[in-house]
């Protein structure tokens, strides 16, 4: 594949040059900010630099933005791939094998915005962690809206998949969670809802069809997973007595639901605010367990 590109537009890079990252985070992460864009591919460069490669990409047709509605703040553009950015990001290499659901008008990425934005930030909380206790955890590391069938023709859609390896020395522990961003939009209830269709797809087995027999037997999520991942629930849009209330009612869930109960038991579980992983990193004890208990780091969940 060729994508034109000045050599401004080029910054040192392993992999691939930044212009080439950028659409493929636009790809991977839906809508972005210039200021998120910056922090997940160059945290250590200047706004400037994405601003002119973002301006080079709308001018040739690849990228385009919408403006935050939002009296209150100063500009802020959202960015997205238009159909023809869309097509390019196909042949990217860390995109292989991804579906793309790209957001690809002004009207899309309005209605998609705030939720979108939401998951990035949680996403930057963890990969500027990774980058301050030498943990790993990149723009690619994050899959937005990851789709799994849990039985009676219905669907568990978790906000994202997230892959993050612990480097303790000569370690390497390799975690996986499901995160759903709250954004207090929804009832508690249905909030809580979600852990049903978790603990559904943690024990659902693929029937086969006809004679058929399945090749592996199992849970069907051991084919994309070799453990379960945890699961973990980020929370903002309300006051803290709020988000403190819903928080109690997934406990509830799990304290009351027998198949959210047994799941409980196999699987961790846990909530945070999201404005706390950001001020004190998703490594600290802000996470409150759903089985009870005091608050902890995610990964001593």
């Amino acid at each position: 594949m060729t994508i034109p590109a000045a050599a401004a537009d080029l910054a040192p890079s392993p992999a691939e040059p930044l212009r080439h990252q950028v659409l493929a985070a636009l790809a991977q992460h839906r809508i972005a900010t210039t200021s998120q864009l910056r922090q997940m591919l160059r945290p250590e460069g200047t706004r400037q630099l994405l601003s002119r490669l973002l301006n080079k990409l709308r001018a040739d047709g690849f990228a385009d933005f919408a403006v935050l509605p939002d009296a209150r703040r100063s500009r802020t553009n959202v960015w997205y791939l238009t159909k023809e950015g869309a097509r390019l990001t196909r042949d990217l290499p860390v995109l292989r094998g991804r579906p793309p659901y790209p957001i690809t008008s002004t009207t899309a990425a309005s209605m998609k915005t705030p939720h979108t934005l939401t998951a990035v930030r949680t996403h930057l909380a963890f990969a500027a962690d990774a980058r301050r206790l030498g943990h790993e955890h990149g723009p690619w590391d994050w899959t937005p809206e990851v789709s799994h069938f849990i039985g009676d023709g219905e669907r568990l859609v978790a906000d994202a998949v997230m892959h993050y390896t612990v480097v303790e020395g000569a370690t390497r522990r390799k975690l996986r969670a499901f995160v759903e961003v709250d954004r207090s939009t929804m009832s508690s209830e249905r909030l809580a809802v979600k852990l049903i269709e978790y603990a559904r797809f943690f024990q659902h087995e693929a029937q086969p069809v006809g004679r058929r027999r399945q090749a592996v037997a199992g849970p069907t999520w051991l084919r994309w997973y070799p453990i379960f991942p945890r699961v973990l629930f980020v929370l903002t849009g309300a006051t803290r007595a709020r988000l403190e209330h819903r928080i109690s009612d997934l406990q509830a869930m799990v304290a009351q639901h027998h198949l959210v109960t047994a799941f409980a038991n196999e699987v961790p579980l846990g909530a945070a605010v999201l404005e706390d992983i950001e001020h004190d990193g998703p490594a600290q004890a802000v996470w409150a367990p759903l089985t009870g208990g005091k608050p902890r780091p995610w990964t001593a969940l």
